[in-house]
Parts: C-alpha cells; sequence; structure tokens
C-alpha cells in the first residue's frame, strides 16, 4: 500500500483534471470537473487532495501565467481571457492547504515533460509537445530543462503565412490570423461552419490545416532543433492530419535541416503523444516530482 502520493492538477479552461500517483507516472485516481469560478473549483481541487497523504504537488496551468519566481505574481493565472481567473494566484492558494513543495508551469510545458519522461521523447534529452484543440499552445524541454524566458513560449499565437486560398479572416481575440486564429479547433468550425469532427470526409479541410500546421512545426524545427515532435489535442485526433503534416514540413524544410530524423525518418520524428490523452495529468504529476526533487 502506498501512502505518499504525487499530486496532479491540470488546469483547463473548460474542466480541471486532479489525480494522486506516482514517481513513474503511474495515476492510480483521478477526477474531472468543469472549471467554473475560481473558489468553486479550488473548493473542489482541495476537497479532492484531502483524503490523500501526499509529498508534492504538479500544477500545469492554462495561461498566461507568470513563472518568474522573483516575481511578486509568481504563480499567477496572469492575463487569460477566461472569466473571473485573471490575476488569480494559483499556487498561492494551493499552499493554504497543503505544505509540499509544488511545481508550477503550462499546461504545454508540462505534457512536454511528461512526454519526456515517460511519453514518446523517453529517452531524449528534450522535445516539444504542441496541442490543437479550443487552442493552439506549444511546451518545449530543451537540453533536459523546460523552456522559459522574458515569459512562457507562446507558440501557438506565431505569425505565419496565409493560404492564398483561404478567405476566412481569424478567430483569435487578440491577433486575429495568428495560428490559433487560422488552425485552432473554433478556426475550423467558423471557416466551414462545422465541427472538425463532422468533416472528416473533406480532404480540402485537412490538406488546408497541415498547411497551417506544418508551417508551425517548421518554424519550431529551425528555431528551437527539437529531438522529438509530439503532436496531440482533439483536432488531432483525424488520423489523416498527421500524416499529411509530416509530408509539409518535409517539403517546407527543402534539405535545409540534414538530419536523419528528417530526411528519413519523419515518421519516427514527428509523432503523436506516447501518453495518449493523460499527457497532461501525467506532465503535472512531472511537475511535482521534480519540485519533490528539487
Amino acid at each position: 500500500m502506498i501512502s505518499l502520493y504525487l499530486g496532479a492538477i491540470e488546469a483547463g479552461g473548460t474542466k480541471f483534471v486532479c489525480a494522486v500517483g506516482g514517481e513513474n507516472g503511474e495515476v492510480y485516481e483521478r477526477v474531472t470537473f468543469a472549471t467554473k469560478n475560481p473558489s468553486e473549483t479550488m473548493e473542489e481541487v482541495v476537497q479532492f487532495f484531502k483524503s490523500h497523504k501526499l509529498k508534492a504537488i504538479g500544477i500545469g496551468s492554462f495561461g498566461p501565467v507568470d513563472l518568474d519566481r522573483t516575481s511578486p505574481t509568481y504563480g499567477y493565472i496572469t492575463s487569460t481571457p477566461k472569466l473571473n481567473w485573471s490575476n488569480f494566484p494559483f499556487v498561492e492558494e494551493i499552499k493554504k492547504h497543503f505544505n509540499v513543495p509544488i511545481g508550477f508551469d503550462t499546461d504545454v510545458n508540462a505534457a512536454a515533460l511528461g512526454e519526456l519522461l515517460w511519453g514518446a521523447a523517453k529517452g531524449e534529452t528534450g522535445c516539444i509537445y504542441m496541442t490543437v484543440g479550443t487552442g493552439i499552445g506549444v511546451g518545449a524541454v530543451i537540453e533536459g530543462e523546460l523552456l522559459h524566458g522574458l515569459s512562457h513560449p507562446e507558440m501557438g499565437h506565431i505569425l505565419i503565412r496565409r493560404h492564398p486560398d483561404d478567405p476566412f479572416a481569424g478567430s483569435c481575440p487578440f491577433h486575429q490570423d495568428c495560428l490559433e486564429g487560422l488552425a485552432s479547433g473554433p478556426a475550423i468550425e467558423k471557416r466551414w461552419g462545422k465541427k472538425g469532427a463532422e468533416l472528416a470526409d473533406r480532404p480540402e479541410v485537412w490538406e488546408l490545416e497541415a498547411f497551417y500546421l506544418a508551417q508551425a512545426v517548421a518554424n519550431y524545427i529551425l528555431i528551437l532543433s527539437p529531438r522529438k515532435v509530439i503532436l496531440g489535442g482533439g483536432v488531432m485526433k483525424q488520423p489523416q492530419l498527421l500524416p499529411l503534416v509530416r509530408q509539409k514540413v518535409v517539403h517546407l524544410l527543402n534539405g535545409y535541416v540534414q538530419h536523419e530524423a528528417i530526411l528519413h525518418r519523419i515518421d519516427e520524428y514527428i509523432v503523436s503523444p506516447g501518453l495518449g490523452d493523460n499527457a497532461g495529468i501525467c506532465g503535472a504529476l512531472a511537475l511535482a516530482k521534480r519540485a519533490m526533487e528539487q
């Protein structure tokens, strides 16, 4: 019987997943509930964890978040459009109830770390994890370290070339036709008038989606040179999409990056999550493990 657990919180704009697990990514128990206002949501989080003995907690959160440990707002969700969550002191609130080490990062950085330790990038020194769903987010681990800087990566909002035959204006409230504005799930629905799941038999939908996603992946490869590229999220569950993205990335790079992984093993380099839909919650366990070790 394991008496001490790692706690994990995958905090999303629409739902929270909380779990307890072990140091090798095992999930022993989990709950999922809708994201409400902070006080109601935190009450559910605390109630779940209070019935377990924890040695650390990891939080992978929707953002933007403040990851600067010298900042007075470290551990906050900052300028999110999510109602009532702007400037919410997430880490501080958890600390009120649990006197254990707390790891805190973006949901996609957490997922990248989880995939590195236990998933599709296991054995590598780094990877990027891209989720394509309600929004687009990308996390990165480079030479074993989570990528931070002035803030944290916002690679879902990069500017890309528009397809000459795409009249859609874009759906991002900040940048309109950035990557997220052109290729997220809501962008697909607004452009075509149906959800992606209802468009599976429309090849032109996925050709255009791959056109945008491949540009982003090619840019990430050129800038970060990741050891592995992992593409997850609801939109990527369309089975025809990943092969199209691979094909277009090779075409865009045009032989410039002379590496076997891209020239001859692209199917092993750009891959689906090894942890499947558990990438986020296992990533939060990985953050808890790191917090405990550090």
